[in-house]
């Protein structure tokens, strides 16, 4: 199945539609966000929705997983912003996790977040 890329191709689609308003109620639910005036001099930065179809391992489809993310490759300093941060791993040390407990002969377990924020709390 091809994933869509714009809004007007998911939008006549129930299954689509539901994992919008899913991202929707993560995002309001979280508090991601708190509408505020502009600053003075500032432009604002757009958003754009991302599409993917989660697979099972036979091939079936698992679930539909939309984001709404911003445009930072639009964003310039000044600009749209004063300073920008954005935490990205780094693929070594996200391989040195399982060497290290299976050296330590620990346990793991695989966790499945639908949503993530950078100070969120997990239950």
């Amino acid at each position: 199945m091809d994933e869509p890329k714009f809004y007007h191709e998911v939008v006549k689609d129930a299954k689509w539609r539901e994992a919008i308003n899913e991202e929707i109620e993560a995002l309001d639910k979280t508090g991601t966000w708190e509408i505020v005036d502009l600053p003075p001099g500032m432009n604002p930065i757009g958003c754009k929705w991302v599409y993917r179809v989660k697979y099972n391992s036979d091939g079936s489809i698992q679930r539909y997983k939309v984001r709404l993310v911003i445009r930072g490759d639009h964003q310039k300093e000044g600009i749209n912003s004063i300073e920008t941060f954005a935490l990205v791993e780094n693929m070594t040390s996200v391989r040195c996790f399982p060497s290290i407990a299976i050296a330590q002969g620990w346990k793991s377990h695989q966790l499945d977040v639908n949503n993530a924020f950078l100070h969120g709390y997990l239950n």
